[in-house]
């Protein structure tokens, strides 16, 4: 009985033995949701207000190859923020790739209408309200600086309490339609200008038509004080 006892122990010892000194060669996929929740807190720490970043769980059962330096990624076109899926990658010793799910909100204020916006009227700052919420959930381009939305125009009419997005507003005309506006031209060796009159509105950078006093018509950049860029 002694002799089957002592049998048993020297087996239990020599199998706790090999399993805490043979590696398993699994990666454990608990230390890739911590890859991701750090890439993801990477991407958006330029983001304002707070983000909080809930990584998904990875199925336990997931037979992955030991990696020492996983990699995360996000696909062509995906955010870093909202509901978002990012991919974590070995390229050695082997080669795989998995898909992790994630949850990024990021609570801030952000810009909204503070009564109904006209289309086409320049916006003043007593027309616009700072709202809290999980601008994560919005569509790109939502304001968060109510600079960038004070002098521009709506795109389109606006209701009272609507987020203000860069890509339905437009940048304050620098040059308007019929204004006498001077053409100038910059070459190697040489300066030509010349007077005209728009034939449209333009924000600056935008590129705009002249009618020059002959009745030809030259396009060019329209710039602020009135002056239009012509390339040759």
């Amino acid at each position: 009985m002694k002799r089957t006892l002592l049998i048993a122990l020297l087996a239990a010892t020599a199998s706790l033995a090999t399993a805490q000194t043979q590696p398993t060669g699994r990666q454990n996929v608990n230390a890739l949701r911590t890859v991701v929740e750090q890439f993801l807190q990477t991407q958006t720490a330029g983001l304002p207000g707070t983000v909080t970043v809930k990584v998904g769980a990875i199925d336990a059962r997931t037979a992955l190859a030991a990696c020492p330096a996983p990699e995360a990624f996000l696909q062509p076109g995906a955010r870093a923020w909202g509901k978002t899926t990012v991919g974590v990658r070995c390229t050695a010793p082997s080669n795989w790739t998995i898909f992790v799910q994630a949850q990024v909100n990021v609570q801030a204020e952000y810009v909204a209408a503070a009564l109904p916006l006209a289309q086409g009227q320049a916006i003043e700052q007593s027309q616009l309200v700072l709202v809290k919420g999980d601008i994560a959930a919005m569509p790109n381009g939502i304001i968060t600086d109510m600079a960038q939305a004070i002098g521009r125009t709506p795109t389109v009419s606006l209701a009272a309490g609507t987020p203000l997005r860069l890509d339905t507003l437009r940048s304050k005309p620098v040059v308007q339609q019929g204004q006498a506006v001077r053409l100038v031209s910059n070459g190697n060796g040489f300066s030509v200008s010349a007077e005209g009159k728009a034939i449209g509105n333009a924000s600056d950078g935008q590129v705009v038509q002249v009618r020059m006093p002959s009745g030809s018509v030259v396009s060019g950049t329209a710039h602020a004080g009135g002056m239009v860029e012509v390339a040759f």
